[in-house]
């Protein structure tokens, strides 16, 4: 068997990026098809493995993750940005910030505060009227900024800061658009964009800085029974004991203010989407949420209830997860599926073709959320679907992301249907995360 994978034969110095670059989406799907479990393509001058087999991806994230570290380029391309936060950070670095993160995200917390997600939704929906036409995609990320900022920032912002706040998100997303020029540079080399880019960074930084400002003072102490567990008061408890530094305290609230509304957000933008064009589903889950909700403030005893939501809401991250794809970088030479990678190289990790492949699911492409009945569930491969990651690296955040978005769906759900506006089939923006193009228009009809 040949030792270096199969895969398409690019262009000199640009590789196959400008077809990735064009629509990253069918090309990965393109490579599953073609190729199988694990492929090899050029993203300009970096060679890219694409595994797409769920047993190598699970020894990847899990079994053997420690074979495996954050690739080189993405620190190059969000260290600015993300510093040596969570996403980023490796090594004792990483595991430190892991260990203080963890009691923020703790369900028994989350638990005791699900009501506080239901009063930013109802603050939300108290904005729509029957008729209205809005953007989705931007009213999910509102009310997720809100959310994270109280939940681990214990702050809430003023309308206008908070819009203030979303409004400096476009300019960082385009920043990671597939740009095959960007690939072949080096990083230092000016882009258009740059100038704004930079400019957002400051501004959000400013709102962290405002938000520590207005907190300091207020995060108690570590023998104090009664102190906050937000996760900024668990990081400003260690800068005073000396175990954190500024730059640190930024990186992590950067991280945690990005990474931690938007997926949230765009899980919720697809599901309306997804509810919209399939009206059975959508009737099968508002009769749950009707049964289940009594007074259209869904407590944490009855989201626990609401099931047929709930695959309705994993359904959707299946068919759009809002993180396409992840890489990891070999630490030593590897042999996956047959094939060696060598160390330094740049494995890619496609939820995006993994979740739509006909060897694991059925159907692949069709909305089903009745796959999620736990007898059918068994029988896929448990790494077919990993939309928060795996491994001691998943995603820190993902109890609280079912948890908003099973509470976002069933308070909204409990009032209005939404119903979509605009072009099918939906055109993504690639970016970090999977973007609608041009937004979610959709109309609001109350129930």
């Amino acid at each position: 068997m040949s030792r270096t994978p199969p895969g398409p034969k690019g262009q000199p110095v640009f590789g196959s990026s400008h077809q990735y670059a064009r629509d990253p989406f069918r090309f990965v799907t393109g490579l599953e098809q073609a190729y199988g479990g694990v492929s090899r393509f050029d993203m300009g001058p970096l060679d890219t493995y694409v595994v797409t087999d769920p047993t190598a991806i699970e020894r990847i994230l899990v079994s053997e993750a420690e074979r495996f570290g954050k690739p080189a380029f993405q620190d190059d391309a969000l260290g600015d940005l993300l510093g040596d936060g969570l996403l980023l950070s490796e090594g004792d670095t990483w595991r430190q910030q892991r260990t203080l993160a963890q009691p923020a995200f703790d369900m028994a917390r989350l638990s005791g505060i699900a009501d506080r997600i239901v009063d930013h939704t109802e603050s939300r929906l108290a904005d729509w009227n029957d008729g209205d036409r809005i953007d989705v995609e931007q009213e999910m990320t509102t009310v997720t900024i809100d959310v994270i900022l109280d939940l681990m920032m214990g702050v809430e912002l003023s309308r206008d800061r908070l819009e203030h706040v979303r409004e400096q998100l476009e300019p960082l997303g385009m920043r990671f658009e597939p740009d095959p020029v960007r690939f072949a540079l080096p990083e230092w080399v000016p882009m258009p964009g740059d100038a704004e880019f930079d400019a957002a960074v400051a501004e959000l930084e400013g709102v962290i800085d405002d938000i520590v400002a207005q907190r300091r003072g207020d995060v108690g102490t570590d023998d104090d029974p009664d102190a906050p567990m937000d996760f900024l008061s668990v990081l400003m408890r260690a800068r005073a004991d000396g175990e954190q530094t500024d730059e640190q305290l930024r990186d992590e609230m950067m991280t945690m203010l990005l990474a931690g509304h938007d997926t949230t957000a765009l899980t919720l933008t697809y599901t309306w989407f997804l509810l919209s064009e399939h009206p059975e589903v959508e009737r099968r889950l508002h009769e749950e949420v009707d049964a289940v909700v009594d007074d259209g403030r869904p407590t944490m005893a009855e989201m626990r209830e609401l099931e047929y939501t709930e695959w309705v809401i994993k359904e959707a991250m299946r068919l759009y997860p809002p993180v396409y794809t992840i890489f990891r970088e070999p630490r030593e030479p590897v042999e996956v599926g047959g094939y060696t990678i060598p160390e330094g190289a740049a494995i890619m990790l496609p939820q995006w073709a993994v979740h739509r492949s006909d060897d694991h699911w059925e159907d692949p492409a069709s909305f089903d959320p009745e796959r999620w009945r736990p007898e059918r569930a068994t029988e896929r491969p448990r790494f077919a679907y990993f939309p928060f990651g795996g491994g001691p690296r998943h995603c820190i955040g993902k109890h609280l992301a079912m948890l908003e978005a099973r509470s976002i769906v069933a308070t909204t759900a409990s009032r209005f249907r939404l119903a979509y506006e605009g072009d099918t089939p939906l055109e993504l923006l690639p970016t970090l995360t999977a973007h609608p193009r041009n937004g979610m228009p959709m109309r609001v009809e109350r129930r």
